[in-house]
């Protein structure tokens, strides 16, 4: 089998703002999603919703020094709000299983992973 990562973005201002039935219709296709990969052969190996990015440590290093600052490392709209990881044997079936989120998330993207050096 073959691992995917497929990363969810969202707007985490956008996230905030919807009432809990849209969020409630958000997770229910989620639910959904999870339900199809696993009826159609695909197997989820982790996933997690992520906290916000205002909640992010952002590590780097010049030399010895290790510098860690608050917060994501890039001024954006959208930031990293979740993902998947896939065990597939089918990568064009995978996608269109993905399409299920597509309904309610946007800018989905699914890579395939090229394994730890």
């Amino acid at each position: 089998m073959t691992q995917y990562i497929l990363l969810i973005p969202d707007s985490e201002q956008d996230w905030a703002s919807r009432p809990e039935e849209e969020r409630q219709a958000v997770y229910a296709k989620h639910t959904a999603f999870a339900e199809a990969l696993a009826a159609r052969g695909h197997k989820i190996v982790a996933g997690a919703e992520l906290a916000p990015a205002s909640q992010a440590r952002t590590v780097s290093k010049v030399g010895d020094a290790v510098t860690v600052t608050d917060g994501p490392y890039a001024e954006s709209v959208e930031h990293l709000s979740g993902f998947y990881l896939i065990d597939s044997t089918d990568v064009d079936d995978l996608a269109q299983v993905v399409g299920i989120l597509a309904d309610a998330e946007s800018g989905l993207e699914l890579r395939e992973c090229l394994g730890m050096s």
